[in-house]
């Protein structure tokens, strides 16, 4: 099982950019799909963005897309997301998980989720 730790939240206004970081140990890393999700206050945690295996391709949900860019790299062992032009509805703590391609974008396909990020944007 890949272990996994998330950092880069915090406070920033709206408009702004933060770059969330996920290092994962173990050595199997490069064998899974690498996904990041956010729950907001009162809310189910959603997916937000998820990568292949070798970063080749991406997915994002519609309401990031053109805003946030996940990216990879595998000889750190670390899934970064970029995120830019911040909205208030951004806010939310933000977790990464380790899974298959195919199942990424479900949130139930995980059964282990780290402590997450926390991301304030302020309006």
């Amino acid at each position: 099982q890949v272990q996994l730790v998330e950092s880069g939240g915090g406070l920033v206004q709206t408009g702004g950019s933060l770059r969330l970081s996920c290092a994962a140990s173990g050595r199997t890393f490069r064998s899974y799909a690498m996904g990041w999700f956010r729950q907001a206050p009162g809310k189910e945690r959603e997916f937000v963005a998820g990568i292949s295996r070798s970063g080749d391709f991406t997915s994002y949900a519609d309401s990031v897309k053109g805003r946030f860019t996940i990216s990879r790299d595998n000889a750190k062992n670390t899934v970064y997301l970029h995120m830019n032009s911040l909205k208030p509805e951004d806010t939310a703590v933000y977790y990464c998980n380790a899974g298959t391609w195919a199942t990424m974008r479900n949130v139930r396909s995980y059964d282990y989720w780290g402590q997450g990020t926390e991301v304030t944007v302020s309006s």
